[in-house]
């Protein structure tokens, strides 16, 4: 069975959804700095863009049954690649028990967002090893 979450609160994704889970994994559509999930991005530096992403993340995983310790592999998805540095600063600061798996590609898609970010995390029912 496949599960589809749009939190309620966020705009119309278009033509995907927030997330699905299924097997036991979240996985989270690109997710960028936008207001309230999804709206037009906010101005700001590629670290505070970095951070407003993940915190939209960690609400659409929450909705999901997950959260940010469980994400097992992230995408990050650059504007700039001479924001790298700025937005791994950030990034790392959001998973302190470890780093998921992850790999970066530019935009591939008009935007004025600096970074965005998709992943695939544990669901509820996944059990973490000890």
């Amino acid at each position: 069975m496949i599960e589809f979450f749009n939190p309620a609160d966020a705009p119309a994704p278009g033509a995907f959804s927030r997330a699905t889970r299924a097997a036991g994994l979240v996985f989270v559509s690109g997710t960028g700095a936008g207001n309230d999930i999804g709206g037009a991005p906010r101005e700001g530096t590629a670290a505070q863009q970095t951070r407003w992403a993940l915190e939209n993340v960690a609400a659409i995983l929450r909705a999901a049954g997950s959260s940010l310790d469980r994400v097992v592999q992230v995408t990050l998805l650059i504007q700039d690649p001479a924001d790298y540095h700025e937005i791994n600063a950030e990034y790392v600061t959001h998973f302190p028990e470890g780093l998921p798996a992850r790999h970066t590609a530019r935009f591939g898609v008009p935007t004025r967002a600096k970074v965005a970010f998709a992943s695939i995390a544990l669901g509820p029912d996944a059990a973490l090893a000890p």
